[in-house]
């Protein structure tokens, strides 16, 4: 499928500005890129929506960009990124991503993998034996692995039973409470036999890929993953630190419209065990370079051919057209067509990423508050479809 090119028409929408959203230019494609009416349409059309959903939500804002193979070819921001300070959202906006970190340590993993570090079908347990103390494996179950970690197939119920506990405290503890995390957590099905989906999980995983590699967690993300894909604006820590700056304020919207800026602050110095699985602040752009690598882009490839279709290939059994790879989630939409990607939601932030392998398109969407008119996993969807050619 021929991969699309953006025309310089929409991309002038990110310096024109509509509906009255706040708005920051992304970079500009060179006047000779192809122009196409159906790209202009498509970007106009997003941009419109997100914008006057924004402005109706009332709450904060949400940076919004789009990629070709791994480069941002249209950013912009809606809203606020602090309401109290007025200060608006912008493509370089700082947030965090919730779950997408799946992602990150999914591609971690693989990296590992590559160096011969681990295997993808190791037992859990050879680099952490504490996993051991999770309740109710079957007799004569198969052992839990890697695999099965990252794709959501290890039976393991969702969150251990003292979460609330589990999900507090300083970041420098989030180790301790995986451990203690897995003393409270049990299986509800046999390995291997489906989905479901285990934050715990990929707690367990982070920490048994930290000891496999005599390195701490962080420090192996920041050098695997994000130092090799230049993404200069991610981290685990960023309160403290040269981005904060940069840092869009949380919010938790409530149903009762009661706001409350304050859980996400108290978050940013951490959140238990909630590394591995939650702990990424991004940019659109660092997020639009590591859709990049999981499209195989030349400038970007950090993983072998084998690991990065292996990342993107169903690992889930209910399905061959929709599920679940290492560390992201992955639909067959058409002819040809496949998009990869992930969610994210913690206090005070929402997030969506999305590309199609096939066409290097992809769609990055950040919130600065829980929950809207705008719903992320389908405009970024949709766009990427309309984007690609509808898989046509």
């Amino acid at each position: 499928m021929a991969r699309p090119v953006p025309s310089v028409l929409a991309l002038l929408l990110a310096v024109c500005g509509s509906l009255g959203a706040q708005t920051t230019q992304g970079p500009i494609v060179p006047a000779s890129a192809m122009q196409t009416s159906a790209w202009d349409e498509a970007i106009a059309s997003f941009a419109g929506e997100i914008a006057a959903q924004v402005m109706a939500d009332g709450i904060g804002g949400i940076a919004a960009g789009v990629v070709v193979d791994g480069d941002l070819v249209w950013a912009r921001g809606f809203g606020w990124s602090d309401r109290d300070e007025e200060r608006p959202m912008a493509p370089s906006t700082v947030s965090r991503t919730g779950s997408i970190s799946k992602s990150v340590t999914g591609m971690l993993l693989m990296r590992l993998v590559d160096e011969g570090t681990v295997d993808l079908d190791d037992p859990v347990s050879l680099f952490l034996p504490e996993f051991s103390a999770v309740d109710g494996h079957a007799e004569g179950a198969p052992p839990v692995t890697l695999r099965q970690l990252a794709s959501h197939t290890a039976g393991l119920e969702r969150e251990p039973a003292n979460l609330q506990a589990m999900v507090s405290g300083p970041l420098e503890l989030w180790e301790d409470r995986v451990v203690e995390s897995l003393r409270n957590t049990a299986f509800d099905s046999v390995p291997g036999a489906r989905y479901q989906y285990s934050n715990i999980g990929f707690g367990a995983l982070g920490l048994a890929l930290s000891r496999a590699a005599g390195e701490p967690f962080m420090d192996l993300v920041q050098s695997q993953v994000l130092d090799p894909l230049g993404m200069t604006g991610s981290s685990f820590v960023v309160v403290g630190g040269e981005l904060e700056p940069r840092l869009a304020a949380g919010y938790v919207n409530r149903r009762d419209g009661a706001i409350d800026a304050e859980q996400p602050r108290r978050e940013h110095r951490g959140r238990g065990y909630k590394v591995p699985n939650g702990g990424v602040y991004s940019t659109v752009a660092d997020l639009g370079r590591f859709l990049g690598a999981v499209s195989g882009v030349p400038g970007l490839r950090i993983l072998t051919d084998e690991s990065r279709r292996e990342m993107i290939t169903i690992q889930t059994p209910e399905s061959d057209e929709r599920g679940y790879g290492i560390g992201l989630s992955i639909e067959r939409v058409g002819d040809g067509l496949t998009l990869v990607g992930h969610g994210g939601s913690v206090a005070g932030y929402t997030a969506y990423m999305a590309v199609s392998p096939e066409t290097g398109v992809g769609v990055v969407l950040l919130r600065n508050y829980q929950r809207g008119e705008t719903n992320l996993g389908r405009v970024a969807r949709d766009l990427v479809v309309e984007l690609s050619g509808g898989g046509r």
